[in-house]
């Protein structure tokens, strides 16, 4: 919107909250299953579409892999081939660095690592990456999955399936112990939301095809998370360790050169300087929990 784009915002929310838009932002309730989603599409023709809309819960994506292959492969397919028919131009897609390549042969892991996803979720995300590389190839559309690692920062849900920096700072901000489940060894690569949203910015921008990683290169550990975070409090919070979760992927890095080289894009906001600042968000909003405004609805 800084940009001069005119954008209009689709969500059924399920997770999201209002809160998170402009107030001048034009949005629309709709699940992306409903002819009511497509019809916007007709409507207003979009240039490009940035797809962020899926069910991201892992454990329910094994329990239930056609509701999962329904909301994240079926409703992505519906969108790509509406916009298709009126004048989508570029579609960029939130795919997944750690679900899709599994466990590290080597690391940080670069887009030219093998693709081993471990659960439904990561299948999903895969099909969709390779559905839209045939669809480069025939009729020609141009698009970009976005692979990016486990993002963390201001606004980030801290209910259901949230990720793992929001939950430990509600507990923490609540008094509550941090858990962590398994021996906190296990390590992912945490990106700033800020980062990510320059990424998509330089996107529309520039236009890259093909598949491009988004990360920082460094691995963290929860436990050291948790002591990051556990420094921003006074006294600081216990740590309580739980048993680990089956099948819980050990490692994930992300190797993010080919997104430099193509699209001058490196991350500038790293977890010693993120956690702060996202605690600092966290608490503001546990004082003044009043919503904004309510964007504006398009009709």
């Amino acid at each position: 919107m800084d940009e001069g784009h005119e954008v209009v915002v689709v969500d059924d929310l399920s997770t999201g909250t209002l809160a998170n838009l402009r107030p001048a932002t034009r949005f629309e309730q709709i699940p992306l299953e409903s002819e009511q989603a497509l019809g916007l599409i007709k409507t207003y023709r979009p240039e490009a579409i940035f797809h962020f809309a899926a069910q991201i819960d892992v454990r329910i994506s094994s329990l239930k892999p056609v509701h999962d292959a329904q909301q994240n492969i079926i409703n992505s397919l519906r969108l790509l081939e509406c916009g298709l028919h009126h004048g989508l131009t570029y579609f960029a897609f939130a795919s997944s660095g750690g679900a899709i390549y599994g466990e590290p042969i080597a690391g940080p892991q670069a887009e030219d690592h093998p693709e081993r996803p471990l659960s439904p979720y990561g299948v999903a995300k895969l099909s969709i990456d390779n559905y839209l590389a045939a669809l480069r190839h025939h009729p020609g559309l141009p698009s970009c999955s976005m692979r990016f690692s486990n993002v963390y920062g201001p606004r980030q849900n801290n209910r259901g399936e949230a990720g793992v920096v929001s939950l430990l700072i509600s507990r923490a901000l609540a008094g509550l112990p941090l858990k962590i489940n398994g021996s906190g060894q296990q390590t992912r690569d945490f990106i700033y939301v800020k980062d990510l949203a320059r990424a998509g910015s330089l996107l529309l921008a520039q236009r890259p095809e093909g598949v491009l990683n988004f990360g920082t290169g460094v691995e963290t550990s929860i436990a050291r998370l948790a002591g990051l975070l556990g420094d921003q409090f006074c006294p600081a919070p216990e740590i309580r360790y739980s048993p680990a979760i089956p099948g819980e992927q050990l490692r994930s890095v992300l190797n993010f050169s080919k997104a430099k080289r193509v699209l001058g894009w490196a991350p500038t906001m790293m977890i010693e300087e993120g956690i702060p600042a996202t605690v600092r968000w966290f608490a503001q909003a546990a004082k003044s929990p009043a919503p904004p405004p309510e964007p504006a609805r398009v009709s």
